[in-house]
């Protein structure tokens, strides 16, 4: 298994000068060979965003003569800025509380995390396919239905008994059957999503109330820096800093959320279930950069200035806690990138620990749905990965200096 790395060069959003941002995409993948690896780590360390109108001694005088700038500036969320653990657990709270509201007692809030991890099992014995694919919200909202329904079918069997004045042990299996029929049309797709928007706006309280302490004045200090960089979120989830309107939502200008694009989630996660396959980001950094380019050429030309300028290398830069979704998809997309591998004892990131307990499910996040064989095969994309930090930092407050390094570096 391999990373293998597909540099193909093409202008973009206009670029047609020397100077600014014009990589392409290319596949952060896993291959099933190991005989190019040497050759595809050589190609990932070159990957920069550089012109390719010229040729390479062209380039490299006349690059030298450019001013960098940090035109797009990317973040992931869970993990990055905020402990996903401490978030999700007190969702999983109001999702409790939100069932009870509704008339379904004696839920925990842990429920719907094993519950989840249940139907994800037990799917993907029956269809690998869509196990591997299922989204974050998918999985909740079926663990949600599924936890009302069993609360229905225990009301009717208990019910039939009581009419009867008999046990439910004693109830007939044709009674057991109708009653199953009974709890699944008896639940309300209306109140399924209703439990499961009170999970997300909690999730969204949470994560502002727990944003990690030097947050909010690390994006004063890049602003302060750069005070015209646009600045964007990608997620694999249903977290949007835009909804975080105390905290986040002012910092950020758009947000690209992997469950916005079902169809390139979905091949994503097949491919990465399938041995046989490889699976790359390609899809979800590549409308990241669009984005993030669209914002940059629009906000220059409200203030009235040349775009692109030719005497500018525009650079995007994404930080994230995740070696092989955050750096090996965005550095393969022209991007420089941050590693965010906090300090443990003030940050406490779980979701990167996950690939040191992989032996032992018991040590693995209560949190987490992704099945072991997912994570063996992300574990191999981490190493791949590793050649393409630019940066790491152990403290949130360290980022804007890992930035300014990032842009004086030749």
């Amino acid at each position: 298994m391999k990373l293998t790395i597909s540099l193909s060069v093409a202008t973009v959003l206009g670029f047609h000068s020397t100077f600014f941002l014009s990589t392409s995409c290319s596949a952060f993948t896993i291959s099933d060979s190991i005989r190019h690896s040497h050759r595809a780590t050589t190609v990932a360390s070159s990957l920069s965003m550089t012109a390719t109108s010229a040729s390479t001694d062209a380039q490299s005088t006349s690059s030298s003569k450019c001013v960098k700038k940090l035109s797009i500036l990317t973040f992931d969320l869970d993990d990055t800025l905020y402990p996903v653990s401490t978030v999700l657990d007190e969702a999983n709270a109001a999702f409790a509380r939100s069932m009870n509201q509704f008339g379904y007692d004696d839920i925990l809030p842990e429920d719907i995390v094993l519950t989840g991890k249940k139907i994800r099992e037990e799917m993907a014995e029956t269809d690998p396919e869509r196990s591997a694919a299922l989204t974050h919200t998918e999985i909740r909202r079926l663990a949600i239905r599924e936890e009302m329904e069993k609360i229905e079918y225990k009301r009717k069997l208990q019910s039939c008994a009581d009419d009867w004045a008999t046990q439910v042990s004693s109830l007939s299996p044709l009674v057991v059957q109708n009653a199953k029929k009974w709890a699944s049309a008896a639940v309300s797709p209306s109140i399924v999503e209703g439990v499961l928007n009170a999970w997300e706006m909690e999730r969204h309280h949470a994560a502002e109330r727990h944003l990690y302490s030097e947050v909010m004045d690390m994006f004063e200090q890049i602003k302060a820096d750069h005070p015209h960089v646009v600045i964007g979120a990608v997620t694999d989830g249903k977290a949007n800093p835009l909804f975080m309107t105390f905290t986040l939502a002012k910092h950020f200008n758009f947000c690209i959320n992997w469950e916005d694009d079902q169809a390139g989630r979905k091949k994503f996660f097949t491919d990465l279930s399938n041995v046989e396959k490889d699976a790359d980001l390609r899809w979800i950094y590549s409308a990241t950069r669009e984005k993030g380019e669209e914002l940059a050429k629009t906000g220059a030309l409200l203030r009235g200035e040349e775009y692109p300028d030719p005497n500018v290398e525009y650079v995007w830069i994404h930080v994230g806690d995740d070696l092989a979704l955050d750096v090996g998809g965005a550095a393969t997309c022209g991007a420089k990138t941050i590693l965010a591998e906090l300090a443990d004892k003030q940050y406490h990131q779980t979701a990167r620990h996950r690939f040191d307990n992989l032996d032992d499910s018991g040590k693995l996040p209560e949190w987490s749905t992704t099945p072991q064989k997912e994570l063996r095969r992300r574990q191999m994309m981490n190493k791949a990965a590793e050649e393409l930090v630019d940066k790491r930092v152990a403290f949130i407050s360290h980022i804007p200096e890992a930035i300014n390094n990032i842009l004086a570096d030749d």
